[in-house]
Formats: structure tokens, sequence, C-alpha cells
């Protein structure tokens, strides 16, 4: 059954009643009085794409490629704002005139910028706001940044952003897993351009941060198609629904014209590996004009080649497991579309979306070649399996905004998949002999999600100071799929059926691993096709008391199909003691519905116990192995989260600083492994012919506390020259503050969710993150240094052993020279210090490496050049 139809149905209503609504709307509407002018920097040059918006209301226009603007305002007592990326935003009423010229000043700061996350007003910047929120300029960072991916640039300027690169992990190898406050990868919504982002179809599972969770995976927007990240560092399940536990990454597309931008990177590790291609371009035009609005088509092509690293222990010092470590080899092209378009007065249409091709290579452990599951005669040498992936990611958002009567209105529909397929390369199936292929289909997964939308929000200037009422309704459907790979790559050909005990039995008679080495594939009892569907309603309300006072107030009911109902809310308050001193503060409920995956993800592998082949098993929750076990159906997370923090700003210097407390109870995490010689479940799993098996379950509460800090001076010498030094710190401290088993299993809590995948939980984050960057740019040049503190963290290894990776430090340094207006030139170096982990055996550690996979890498010195067009 594909329950799409019924979606479509549903939008096309929806979109056919804003269309009655919007052309009664423009009927009635007031024509207003023009007002036209210019607007220009500190050096007399014109600004093009400035956002000229008439204050309280979604009317408003852009600066053409003069600077010049014009648009209707309905009297010509109101006020316009003017805003503009890296310049302040300027109010200015217009007071009867009919012709406004405004000079906008250059500012390093971002706390001045409009927010489109976590506040549903169009009024409020990021110092007006009562949670806290990150504006990260990703083109200005691109510029001083070895860095290339999404993930990698957010994790050196954004402290609470946490990513680990895998090595060993099977499909987190190819899908970085992310996370804010150290919390679940699935614990953060992402939303693109305010849109909900669909998440990647992959789980992960083995030897990884985030084991049990899915997320969203944010290398499948390439950084040259950004114009900034909105990173709103608070719970937001009252304002956006499921994931936001921890927060909110919103990624605002670029939407400039009459501009070509593009980049040439590349890099190399002084190792002599790790090589780097990045080819990108970037180029928007004007589409269509109406009443002063102009459309724009603004379109990303990107490719990024990242070659192989490979950090092996010296087997003269260590026994080694693994002759191949390090990060995979990847291939990543991906197109990014943003437009929008005037199509009357009031309403425009919009639309974005993007294809992302991803294929990986990642190297297994490494197979002996004494070893019983290698053939000699194939590998005389033994062998390192590759797992590969074909990660396909493609979207499209498409909506209809419009103002009837001064309410904004949103009407959207976003369909997003992600398709994960693994290959597996260099391998074989010892159960064929020497008659077994080296590459295999091993199957995969698919994750597919459309949410339709309709959202309404006026600012009423003239109620209190000012009051913003938002309210709205969402219905999302969502499909997963699990395909079955070649029979080879799954099949133990050695196994016949036999009578043992009077019983018929399957018998391995070779005594030979079977399926692909490295990664077995699915096989099809593995197979499933599901969905599920959620409907949504919010009211969200901000009030102004004063200009220095206000209260937001949210509420969210949502209703899934699959496991019923939730309603959750949120309080938060600003109160500006002075005109740069502001307190503020927020209380709320929160929620994260369990994924698809998690629900029905399931893998079986047949192991041999005494000759005889017993299969051992990731169960699905819905699985009669979990009922039979009395595994509980899984439920919704649910958090309360809490923050207080202030805004301070003197002369050229700011603050934020801002506590918070999440307590999260009944987070889903996937169990250790119970045998069939359990002495409580072991005849269950006997009589199911089961060796071992590991569930999703809602296991845990955790407690988190922590502290950000944010500071930043910024100072301007001259015309040209000036300097901006920020120190930005996140200090996290999460508990484990109950293993919740089954009442069967109450005496099982170190197989259920024992010490060793609880220090993996803890170290999602390091307990404190700093980094420290002084950017100075003078006369073409600009020079910047990033100094970065990764604290201290504590693993268990297999021998039940402390791995303790000691608080290390790493520096960048970048060095930019501007040739004109159109292109710049960027020599620099990651890490240039070569600085690497705490080493650990390897033997012992999860990844069978030198190190487990740690926030600051193990890749060592890296150095680059980058070449930027612009014209």
């Amino acid at each position: 059954m594909n329950p799409f139809p019924l979606q479509k149905k549903i939008f096309k209503l929806l979109y056919c009643l804003l269309v009655l609504l919007v052309s009664g709307g423009t009927l009635t509407a007031q024509t207003g009085q023009a007002v036209s002018g210019r607007v220009l920097n500190e050096r007399n040059e014109p600004l093009t794409g400035v956002t000229v918006l008439v204050k309280g209301t979604t009317a408003g226009t852009v600066t053409d490629a003069s600077g010049n603007y014009e648009l209707q305002v309905p009297n010509l007592g109101a006020t316009l704002v003017y805003s503009y990326i890296g310049f302040a935003r300027q109010e200015v009423r217009i007071a009867n005139r009919s012709r406004i010229d405004v000079v906008l000043k250059e500012e390093e700061d971002r706390l001045q910028e409009l927010v489109v996350v976590g506040s549903r007003s169009q009024n409020r910047s990021v110092t007006e706001t009562p949670v806290a929120i990150d504006i990260i300029p990703i083109q200005e960072i691109i510029g001083t940044s070895g860095q290339l991916d999404v993930n990698m640039l957010l994790q050196y300027v954004a402290p609470s952003f946490n990513v680990n690169r895998q090595s060993g992990s099977d499909g987190s190898d190819h899908v970085d897993p992310a996370t804010i406050r150290g919390l679940g990868p699935d614990q953060t919504l992402v939303l693109i351009n305010g849109k909900r982002r669909h998440q990647s179809s992959l789980i992960n599972i083995f030897g990884t941060r985030g084991r049990g969770n899915t997320g969203t995976d944010l290398n499948t927007i390439p950084a040259a198609a950004i114009d900034r990240v909105e990173i709103l560092r608070d719970g937001a399940s009252a304002q956006y629904g499921s994931d936001a536990i921890a927060g909110v990454i919103n990624i605002v597309l670029k939407s400039s014209v009459n501009e070509f931008t593009g980049s040439i990177n590349t890099g190399v590790t002084t190792e002599g590996d790790g090589e780097n291609l990045q080819l990108n371009g970037n180029y928007g035009f004007e589409l269509g004009q109406l009443a002063g609005k102009r459309g724009f088509v603004n379109m990303t092509m990107d490719y990024l080649h990242r070659n192989r690293t490979n950090r092996p222990a010296d087997p003269n010092v260590y026994e080694v497991y693994r002759r191949q470590f390090g990060d995979a080899l990847s291939d990543n092209f991906a197109t990014i579309l943003n437009a929008e378009l005037p199509v009357s007065e009031q309403s425009s249409f919009y639309a974005f979306g993007g294809f992302n091709f991803r294929d990986t290579d990642a190297y297994a452990w490494t197979r002996e070649a004494g070893d019983d599951r290698n053939i000699p005669s194939i590998y005389p040498n033994g062998f390192d399996p590759r797992i590969q992936s074909r990660i396909t990611d493609r979207s499209i958002s498409a909506g209809l905004r419009s103002s009837i009567k001064d309410w904004a209105v949103d009407l959207n529909n976003t369909y997003g998949a992600n398709r994960f397929h693994y290959l597996v390369d260099g391998t074989l199936n010892a159960s064929l002999l020497d008659e077994s292929p080296t590459r295999f289909d091993a199957g995969g997964f698919e994750l597919a999600q459309n949410t339709t939308s309709i959202n309404l929000s006026r600012y009423f200037q003239d109620f209190l100071a000012g009051t913003n009422i938002a309210f709205g309704t969402e219905y999302r459907l969502e499909r997963y799929q699990i395909f079955a790979g070649e029979e080879a790559s799954w099949r133990n050909y050695g196994i016949i059926d036999t009578v043992i005990d009077g019983r018929l039995q399957q018998y391995d008679r070779l005594g030979r691993a079977g399926g692909s080495q490295g990664f077995p594939g699915f096989n099809p009892d593995n197979e499933l096709d599901e969905y599920r569907t959620n409907i949504g309603v919010y009211v969200d309300g901000e009030f102004d008391f004063s200009r220095k006072f206000m209260i937001a107030a949210a509420a969210r009911f949502e209703h899934y199909s699959d496991f019923g109902r939730t309603l959750n809310g949120k309080l938060a308050t600003r109160l500006a003691l002075t005109e740069a001193f502001a307190l503020r503060g927020s209380l709320s409920t929160g929620f994260r519905a369990p994924s698809l995956a998690q629900i029905y993800f399931n893998s079986t592998f047949t192991d041999f116990v005494g000759g005889v082949a017993v299969d051992k098993v990731i169960a699905g929750n819905t699985s009669s192995i979990t009922r039979k076990l009395g595994i509980p159906a899984l439920k919704e997370e649910r958090a309360l989260n809490a923050s207080l923090g202030f805004t301070a700003t003197l002369g050229n210097f700011t603050a934020t600083v801002d506590g918070y407390y999440v307590d999260i109870d009944d987070r889903i995490v996937l169990t250790g492994a119970f045998e069939d010689t359990d002495d409580v479940i072991g005849p269950d799993l006997q009589a199911l012919n089961v060796g071992a098996a590991q569930f999703f379950t809602n296991a845990v509460d955790t407690r988190t506390r922590g502290l950000d800090v944010i500071l930043n001076y910024n100072q301007r010498f001259g015309t040209d020259n000036r300097l901006n030094l920020s120190l930005a710190g996140n200090f996290n401290d999460m508990e484990i503050t109950g293993i919740n088993t089954t009442q069967r299993l109450q005496s099982k809590e170190d197989i259920y969710f024992g010490r060793r995948e609880q220090l993996f939980l803890i170290a999602s984050a390091p307990p404190s993150k700093i980094n420290l960057i002084a950017d100075y740019r003078f006369s073409g040049w600009n020079i910047n240094a990033k100094l970065m503190r990764f604290g201290e963290i504590v693993l268990e290894d297999w021998d039940g052993e402390d791995d303790v990776y000691e608080a290390n430090y790493t520096t960048d340094l970048a060095i930019a020279r501007s040739f004109g207006d159109h292109l710049s030139l960027t020599l620099g170096g990651i890490n240039i210090f070569d600085v690497y982990p705490t080493r650990q055996d390897p033997v012992a550690t999860e990844s069978g490496g030198l190190w487990d996979p740690v926030q600051m890498g193990f890749t060592g010195r890296f150095l680059y050049a980058r070449l930027r067009l612009s014209l």
C-alpha cells in the first residue's frame, strides 16, 4: 500500500482553500503609498539584495544591482526595517517621506541579525529572543577554513555542536553522527529554510556515538549553497514537534542574484593521504518582478572527493587486528536550487530542493591469511573487506506565502527521501570455498518523508508593546523500507538439514562462515515496508509588555498512528535591565517519537555453536522474538528543558551566557547482546534457535547540565583594518539517572545497558569544548587563527579497562589574499602542530585502532589551498 496519494489530495484541498483566501484578500487590499530609495555601505557603494520590510507585516522588497528599492507601504507613518548579511540591522520611520536613502554599517557581530528559527515573529533579532541562538555566516567562515563539509564547519565554530568521524563502524563510516550538547543525533531537528528536513535512513549500530539512533545527514547540503546556519540551543518540541529536544538547526539557503561564486579547494595530510578536492559554483538570477517584489532562482553544484587515510598501529609494537584504519574514501555530488516568484502583490510562490549522491568506500577489520573465514586460494595474504555505500538523497519543498488581512500565511509541502545501498568488495563468502565471488550486493534501506503544513502568523503592533500570534497544523507521513541483498551476500551454503536428537535441525557441514565478510547482506526475512502518519497542531504567542520585557508561550498537540498522543508546552521570557544587558530564560516539555528504523530495523547473521547453526539477531521491536521475551513496545522519549542566561553589550564587546538543564526519560537505545546461555531468557532463545539477540528499548534516563559562553570583540582601525576576537565554550555534564529494564530482566542491567555503553553515550560530547578565534583583515589580507580545546573523555575498552583520552588542543591557521573584487586565494593548515588523541591498545578499542573516534579526530595535520572566484 502506498499512502502518499492521500496526502496529495489533502495538500490540493488546502492549496485550493488558500488560493480562494488569497484571491479575496487581494481584492480588498489597499494600494497604500509608494516609498523608494537607495541603500549604500559606508564606502558609498551600492548594496544588492538588501531586505527592506515594513515592520510588523510581510510586505517588503530587496534592493537591485544599483542598491535601489521601491515598495508600497500601508501608510507614511510606518517603519522600514533594512537587513543584510554582515551589516547592522537598521530601522527607519517613514515620517511622511516618499524617498529614504540609507547607509548600512558593516558589523562582525551577528547578534542583531533577524532570525527565522526560534521565533515566528518577523521583528526579532538574536539579542531580542528569549532563548540562545547562534547565527553562523557560512560564506564568511568558508573563506578562512579548510573544512569542506557542513558537519566539520559547524564542529569548529559552534562549541555545542559535536561530530565524530568513524572507522570500522559499518554504515556510520559513511554518515557522520552529529549532536548538540551531547544529546542524541535524532534529538536535534533540522530545518531547511524553516521547513522540516528528512532524516537519514541509516541507524547507527556498531562502534559509534549515537548508537541505536538515527540522525540527519547535514553533508547532503553543500556549504556553497548556504547563506547562514541558525542553531537554536533550546528545547523546541512545543514549537516544531518531534526531534527538537536538544534544539533546532535551520539551514538558510542563498538567495543572491546576478553573481557567480565558485571555488576550487584542495589539500592533503602531511602523511601524504586524505587528499581532498572540491569544485563548486553558485549562481542566481532574477525571476520576475511584481509590486516591488523581485523573484529569484539560485542554483548550486558541488563535487567533493575525499580520499581515505590510514593510521594503523605498528605491528612491531602492538598486536594488530586491522591493517587499514582511518577515514573512508568518499565522492560526493550535490546540487541545490532555491527559488521564489511573486504571483500577486500579496503572494509569492517558492520552491527549493536538491539531489545528493555519495559513493563511499571504507575498510572493515582484517581477515588474516590463516583465518577460517579466509580462502587462501583467493587471498593468500588474507584480506581487508571494504564496505561500500551508494547513498542517494533527494528532496523538494514548494509552497505559497501570502498576506491575508495582515496575516502571514504559508502553505507548504515538503518531500524528502534517503536511500542507503550497501556493497561489499574485496571480500568473499567462505562457505562457497574457491567458487566465491569477491564482490556482493548486500541490500540496504530507505526512508521517505512527506510533510504538508499550513502556518499563519500576525504581528499586532498596537496590542501591548507588540504581540505576535502564530498557529498552524502539520500532517506528516513516513515510510521505511529494508531491501534484501543478493543471495550469496547472506546465505551459508554449508548448512544442510539433518536430524539431531530426533529433531530436524540445520547443521553446518563445512564449518565456514556464510555471507559476505565485513558486512553480511540483508536476507528476504529482513525485508519490510512500513509507514506511519502524524498530525500536529500548535499555537505560539510572543507578547512584548514593553520594549524591555516580553513573554513567549507555545503549545503543541501531536497524534501518531503507531503510538498515540502527546501534548507539550513552552514558556520563555526576556527582561532588558538596560539597553546593554538583558536576562533570558525558558522552561519547556519535549518529546521525541521513536523513529521507524528503531521500531522496525532488524538484521540477522548466522553463527555456529558446536557446529550447529544459530541466528544472532537485532530483533525489530514488533517481532515475535521481542514479544516472546517481554520487551515492551517503544514509546516516545520525554524531556524537561530549562535555561537561564543573559546577553550583554559594551561598545564593541558582546557576550551571551546561557545555562541549561535537560532531563530526558525513556531514551531509546540498543541493548547489549543476550546470549542463549543466559539464565533467564536463554531457554527462550534456544527454543527460537537464536544464539544471541539485541533490542531497541526505552532503557535510559539521563540528566544533562551545562553552560554555553560566547564572547565577541570587534574593532575597526581606519577604513580597511578590522580585528575580531571570539571566545566560545560549551561545558557539558551528562549523567545517567536510571536504567529501565523489564521486570523479567531486572538483574541484567550490565547486559541491558552496561558501563561500557553508558560511557559511549556520555562521550557524545566532551565535558568541555572551547574555541578561541582571532580574525584580522587589512588591505586585502585576512589572517585567521583558531585554537580548539577538547576536554578529557573516558571510555571502557573490550578488556574492561578505562581508556582515557586526555584533554588536548588543536590549532588552525589561514592566510587569505584578495586580488581585486573577484579573486581570492587562501593557504592554511588544520591542526598545524600535528596533535593526535591519547594512544590506546588497538586490540581492546572498539574500533580496532590506536584511538576510538573522538571529536578532535585522528587524521593529524592537514594543509590546504582554496581559490575563490566571484563575478
